[in-house]
């Protein structure tokens, strides 16, 4: 008799209504920084509003320190498909390498525990997606115009903006290929607002009579920080293409934006994108500008150009959730927004993202949770993408497997942050030499203070963000910050151990052997590396 209640608990967690389970739906895009989202301030909230993401903040939780543990689009997604680092789950660069779908990934255990999961969107992990019922995916990195898609059933394409498309792509299927007996996993991600920055034509001149306020460090002349800022090719100055990058075709050169973009246009469309950038990419090419100058207009076009694919992000947002209301969903569907990582919008004079500077480390995110996240909440607490399978796991019922690395974000999200959380994070870069030449390192986060180690050039950096929120000087080499360097390089190490990163990961890692300049170097990096934690305890 005495295992009677046992068995009952048991019978009535298999005879609980699948359908009264929460829905998950996770909308994620590719390079949106926190800068260019309303709800996080900053110096584009009153000129770029983002009317449905300030709403979804209102009615649920905004993480202000939500950082990932290598800020680049494969490896990002791949962290938070399996709740592992690079080193664990084989994902380590964008370039030349595909994703291991047959290793275990939190869609393929809601599946397990009765989860309806689909996909639909930019996929970016060069596999054929696993462990979804139902997926739609650009092939690489997807158009913005007239996107091809990939399904089980091959490749089709399809007319339109991709961002509209994919949002209407989730509606239908919500509204008619779901199973509606059980609940779902449901995987929104957008292409936008990810370079060439392609808007929608209903956006083409959002924003034309405004300009956009400039960052304080867009003139940033890297006196303060180490080789890997100053070697770079990510600045808007000089990486920055007036060709492919801000649509003047005078200077398109090889006709890469015709290729990429324009050949895949309507008449209609390639007549509504004339007709907004024409005048104005004269109006440049007289003005002839140089130095500063020709910064500032670069700045401009560029952040104009993102700020309206975000427009178009912000309303699938607002589509999205209106849609689930209209379904009679939205009281039982955990609706959580984020991105792949940060990005620079002029910030250090920069874009894209790899370092882990705060502009590209920190990424949004923001959930709600009808009935359990109190509405209008903010959160400070050291959380990672590393952390989302374990969330999601957590929000079906479904128990965590030991191998994950993050922690579930559940008990904050109810308002009860267990003693024990987290006081530091693990970042590693591995990619170089590749895109933007951004320096390999890893480094330790404690919510203050940041140790970055550039292991390839044998640098250091230290940075305290409460006196230097922007990161401009390394105070490696201070006097007064040595007991604060011992303490950081003990943190790193122990962050080492903890995730099980290898003493010779570098010699190990076979799939990205192309990225290193030789194998003496590599070695002399590494024993320099080894030799510097053996002074830490």
């Amino acid at each position: 008799m005495k295992f009677l209640p046992l068995i009952f608990l048991l019978l009535s967690a298999f005879c609980y209504s699948q359908s009264e389970r929460p829905n998950i739906v996770f909308v994620f895009t590719d390079d949106h920084a926190t800068q260019a989202i309303s709800a996080y301030g900053g110096i584009l909230k009153d000129v770029a509003p983002t009317p449905h993401l300030d709403r979804l903040a209102k009615d649920g939780m905004r993480f202000d320190r939500c950082l990932v543990t290598n800020s680049i689009c494969g490896p990002s997604r791949a962290a938070i498909l399996t709740g592992k680092h690079s080193h664990k789950n084989g994902f380590f660069v964008n370039e030349n390498t595909q994703f291991d779908g047959s290793q275990q990934t939190f869609p393929k255990l809601l599946q397990k525990a009765g989860y309806q999961t689909a996909i639909i969107g930019k996929w970016h992990l060069g596999s054929e997606p696993t462990g979804f019922d139902h997926w739609e995916v650009l092939p690489g990195q997807g158009m913005y115009y007239n996107p091809d898609f990939r399904t089980e059933n091959g490749m089709h394409r399809e007319v339109g903006y991709v961002t509209e498309i994919v949002t209407e792509k989730v509606k239908q299927w919500l509204d008619g290929q779901r199973d509606p007996d059980k609940p779902f996993m449901l995987m929104v991600q957008h292409k936008a607002p990810h370079r060439e920055w392609s808007p929608a034509p209903k956006y083409l001149t959002a924003f034309d009579d405004i300009t956009m306020p400039e960052p304080d460090t867009l003139f940033d002349n890297y006196e303060g920080r180490g080789t890997a800022a100053r070697e770079q090719d990510q600045t808007i100055a000089k990486t920055m293409d007036l060709g492919k990058d801000l649509k003047i075709r005078e200077y398109d050169i090889g006709g890469e934006l015709f290729h990429r973009t324009r050949a895949r246009m309507t008449p209609e469309q390639i007549e509504a994108w004339d007709a907004a950038y024409e005048p104005k990419n004269q109006a440049f090419i007289q003005a002839n500008l140089t130095g500063k100058d020709l910064i500032r207009w670069k700045y401009q076009r560029y952040v104009k150009d993102y700020l309206r694919c975000i427009k178009s992000v912000d309303d699938s947002v607002g589509e999205l959730r209106a849609h689930l209301d209209q379904l009679g969903l939205a009281g039982n569907t955990v609706f959580i927004y984020s991105s792949d990582q940060g990005f620079y919008l002029g910030e250090h004079g920069w874009f894209d993202k790899r370092f882990m500077y705060d502009e590209s480390y920190r990424t949004p995110l923001i959930a709600s949770w009808p009935g359990v996240i109190e509405p209008g909440s903010v959160n400070s607490d050291l959380v990672s993408n590393l952390d989302f399978a374990q969330t999601f796991l957590q929000i079906a019922g479904v128990q965590e497997p030991d191998d994950m690395q993050g922690l579930s974000l559940v008990p904050i999200m109810e308002g009860e942050k267990p003693a024990d959380w987290r006081d530091s994070l693990y970042y590693h870069y591995y990619e170089y030499p590749g895109w933007h030449m951004i320096h390999k390192h890893e480094g330790a986060y404690d919510g203050r203070y940041k140790l970055m180690y550039f292991y390839e050039l044998d640098e250091w950096e230290l940075y305290d963000t409460h006196t230097d929120p922007m990161e401009m000087t390394n105070q490696y080499s201070n006097p007064e910050y040595t007991e604060i360097i011992q303490v950081m390089q003990a943190k790193l190490l122990e962050l080492r151990k903890k995730y099980g990163v290898p003493e010779n990961e570098i010699q190990d890692l076979d799939n990205v052997d192309q990225y290193y300049h030789s194998d003496e170097q590599r070695k002399r990096a590494w024993a320099k590396q080894m030799e510097l934690y053996k002074g830490v305890d």
